[in-house]
């Protein structure tokens, strides 16, 4: 067995090749950069091991190994990522002091050197690949639905301070009439100085959804009433934040339709599991991967840093511990997000959900372990190709 430990760099990567066998270093730590020509220079060096069994290690970490792994994927090269934290815990107990590329790079060899029993590192396959474009949507789904709630708590502190009184004035927010209020007639002194054929006109705006009950004249009597405080500063904020919440409420609909359309090319099982929408499900499948990288369902629970720790020492052994948050915090959220809908719509974990609360478990706790029960049944269904049937589950 050969093996190549790569450092990833910005600019440039440095790798080392190494005997599995005797642990002789074959290629001392050698610099190439990140881009074709330094590319074919790696491959040039490598040549001469292709003909046996070659495991290549790098970082799974950043973006800056994509170029590189995309390419050799398309060599039909195997793969190995790893967690930066396992190449941190490998120098610190070989009592390494210093850090540096080359020196990385023969870590990383010693990483994948191994047994198969207890690898720290996860083989990826070009399949795997594939799923990139997936995860990237998804998880810019995710950050700009963050984003989303900045600015409506920005905006709900601006409209605090201008017109306290709005928010009560409408059953529901953020709808097409309360946005195009703010974006002309921001605060209760505009509104109250306004004429009221122009107010009126914020009301005919056309929407899906039902009418608001609220009159321009109600309106312009409350914001007569109001105790706001004009202010230039907060006018101006509510206008660009009313407008970025728009922008970004567009791009979340240009996203998710981009993703149903990946969603339905692959069809997965685990869509048939009721509660598990298209977004939901590509957002599992993407930040998974391949499901044969993981032996056991109980990987894939660890994985998503959703089992709970174990403290266990001679007599001792903890009752009640916090899950490991360790692994994919886009997945974990998907998860806890998904679990409400999947409790609310069938029958098998509702019935589990309440199980845990029957025993004292908090909503929070009766969560995790529907999570974990829902990754098992996930786990069967991407190993089989089965379609969801809760009768099983009984």
């Amino acid at each position: 067995m050969i093996l190549i430990g790569i450092d990833i760099g910005k600019l440039n990567h440095t790798f080392s090749i190494v005997s599995g066998d005797t642990s002789e270093v074959l290629v001392e730590p050698t610099c190439f950069s990140n881009d074709r020509q330094g590319f074919d220079f790696f491959h040039g060096t490598c040549e001469p091991y292709e003909d046996e069994d070659v495991l290549i290690g790098m970082e799974d970490t950043g973006h800056y190994h994509f170029a590189l792994l995309k390419d050799l994927l398309d060599k039909r090269r195997s793969v190995a990522l790893i967690n930066p934290i396992v190449t941190d815990l490998t120098r610190k107990m070989q009592g390494g002091v210093s850090k540096n590329d080359d020196l990385d790079s023969l870590t990383i060899c010693d990483v994948i050197s191994s047994s198969s029993r207890k690898k720290p590192y996860r083989i990826t396959m070009v399949n795997r690949f594939d799923l990139y474009e997936q995860r990237q949507l998804t998880r810019h789904h995710h950050n700009l639905k963050e984003e989303l709630n900045v600015h409506t708590n920005r905006l709900q502190k601006c409209i605090d301070i201008v017109f306290p009184e709005f928010n009560s004035l409408f059953k529901s927010k953020y709808g097409v009439v309360y946005r195009e209020i703010l974006k002309n007639f921001p605060t209760a002194a505009e509104i109250a100085s306004t004429d009221i054929r122009v107010l009126r006109k914020c009301f005919e705006s056309s929407g899906r959804g039902k009418r608001v009950a609220l009159t321009a004249e109600e309106l312009k009597k409350a914001a007569k009433n109001s105790v706001g405080i004009a202010s230039v500063a907060e006018e101006i904020q509510i206008k660009h934040l009313v407008s970025q919440i728009e922008l970004i409420k567009e791009q979340i609909t240009e996203i998710d339709k981009k993703i149903e359309e990946f969603s339905v090319q692959t069809n997965s099982p685990i869509l048939s599991v009721p509660g598990i929408s298209h977004f939901s499900g590509t957002s599992i499948l993407s930040e998974l991967g391949d499901i044969r990288n993981y032996s056991n369902a109980a990987k894939i629970i660890k994985f998503a840093g959703v089992a709970p720790y174990e403290r266990q020492s001679s007599q001792y052994k903890a009752e009640h511990t916090a899950i490991s948050k360790k692994g994919s915090k886009y997945l974990r959220k998907t998860l806890y997000q998904v679990i409400l809908p999947v409790i609310k719509n069938n029958e098998v974990f509702r019935e589990y959900y309440l199980l845990k609360r029957s025993q004292g478990k908090g909503h929070r706790c009766a969560q995790g372990h529907c999570v974990r029960k829902l990754l098992r049944v996930i786990y069967h269904l991407l190993s089989t190709g089965q379609r969801f049937d809760p009768a099983l589950l009984r």
